[in-house]
């Protein structure tokens, strides 16, 4: 049933941002929009098999085995539901945004986290352009931490339902008007924002390192307000990755950190 709701939500936010950048688009890119989707769906779909293989039910099931056994920090502090559901999520987002610096960080998981980045463009499809090495190794942090926190498993479902819209949300290729875009990047990342993180340089890449709130980018000091050429002109992806044509084969993708 987990699995229903989340992928019931996430092919309805998908249609929404789709028919958005089909819409009011920001940019246009030379690369095909129907190749593009279809490549990515198909990643997300070898990395959905690998999860299942590799981790069984994930996060979730971690968590409904915390709540029958009642093991982990707020079963035994004895939290009220409210607070554990107030707890987990905030917990849950502010450990995904450290990842996020560590996989920058870290030479090895850099490698496998470059597979978003090379990325010649930015829209929705990019949300679900990831390694099957980085989602495996994701999973295994957030089992790691609800087991040991006892997150409840609706803080644990609802948090990956509003990671995963918010990620489609702020990688879309669309226009906000520049009065809304600046009040609503106080509560939600924006797609100007989280375009400076897709930047070519390095200094751009390496901020706005949030995927929900910009609260930890704020209060950590990563916050990045715009790039330096502007987004019109900003160069999207990685400079030693430019070939169009690799750029988006699924093979060439799933070997790229290894090369």
């Amino acid at each position: 049933m987990d699995d229903f709701i989340r992928l019931s939500c996430f092919l309805a936010v998908l249609l929404l941002m789709l028919a958005w950048e089909g819409r009011r688009p920001f940019r246009r890119f030379d690369q095909s929009r129907l190749r593009r989707l279809s490549i990515h769906l198909g990643l997300m779909l070898f990395n959905f098999a690998c999860l299942r293989l590799l981790s069984g039910g994930g996060a979730y099931f971690a968590a409904l085995y915390a709540e029958q056994r009642q093991i982990g920090l707020l079963h035994l502090l004895q939290t009220p539901p409210w607070l554990g559901i107030a707890v987990g999520l905030i917990v849950l987002d502010f450990a995904i945004y450290l990842q996020h610096i560590v996989f920058h960080r870290v030479p090895r998981l850099w490698r496998l986290h470059k597979v978003h980045h090379v990325d010649l463009g930015f829209d929705a499809s990019t949300a679900i352009r990831f390694h099957p090495g980085e989602m495996v190794l994701s999973m295994y942090y957030k089992v790691l931490l609800v087991l040991a926190l006892g997150i409840p498993p609706i803080a644990v479902l609802s948090f990956e339902i509003i990671l995963n819209a918010c990620a489609l949300f702020n990688h879309g290729n669309v226009r906000i008007p520049q009065a809304w875009e600046w009040r609503l990047r106080c509560l939600l990342i924006t797609p100007d924002m989280h375009r400076v993180h897709h930047s070519s340089d390095p200094s751009e890449t390496n901020s706005n390192y949030g995927f929900s709130v910009p609260l930890w980018d704020f209060l950590c000091g990563t916050y990045r307000a715009a790039p330096r050429l502007g987004h019109a002109r900003m160069e999207i992806g990685l400079s030693e990755e430019r070939d169009p044509v690799s750029n988006l084969s699924l093979r060439r993708l799933l070997w790229l950190p290894f090369t």
